[in-house]
């Protein structure tokens, strides 16, 4: 079992930049970052490989938004800079132990979920 825990969302001014942490209690392969906004459905923004750190985003957050990850904090981070009001959504944090990149932007392929983190960005 691996649990998740989120932390660093807030509000920011569009433009801003703001900096999500998750950290894993136990061993993991891949670890992502997903979103949520009012009346969607859940996204994904961004995932890495614990071996070897191959990352992968989202059209929509490529050049902005940076996903990385401290081995001996067992945590991922997702630096997101340059946001805009689209941005806005609950971000989750995600994981599994799964060692095949097939499917590594979809939501049903994780194990594991954080509890969310809101991001809101004013325009």
């Amino acid at each position: 079992q691996v649990q998740l825990v989120e932390s660093g969302g807030g509000l920011v001014q569009a433009g801003g930049s703001l900096r999500l942490s998750c950290a894993a209690s136990g061993g993991t392969f891949f670890m992502g970052w997903f979103r949520q906004a009012p009346g969607k459905e859940r996204e994904f923004v961004a995932a890495i490989r614990w071996s070897g750190g191959n990352t992968w985003y989202a059209d929509s957050v490529k050049g902005r938004f940076t996903i990385s990850r401290d081995n001996a904090k067992n945590t991922v981070y997702l630096q997101m800079n340059s946001l805009k009001p689209e941005d806005t959504a609950v971000y989750y944090c995600t994981a599994d132990r799964g060692g095949s990149t097939f499917g590594v932007q979809s939501k049903w392929r994780y194990d594991y979920w954080g509890q969310g983190t809101q991001v809101t960005v004013s325009s």
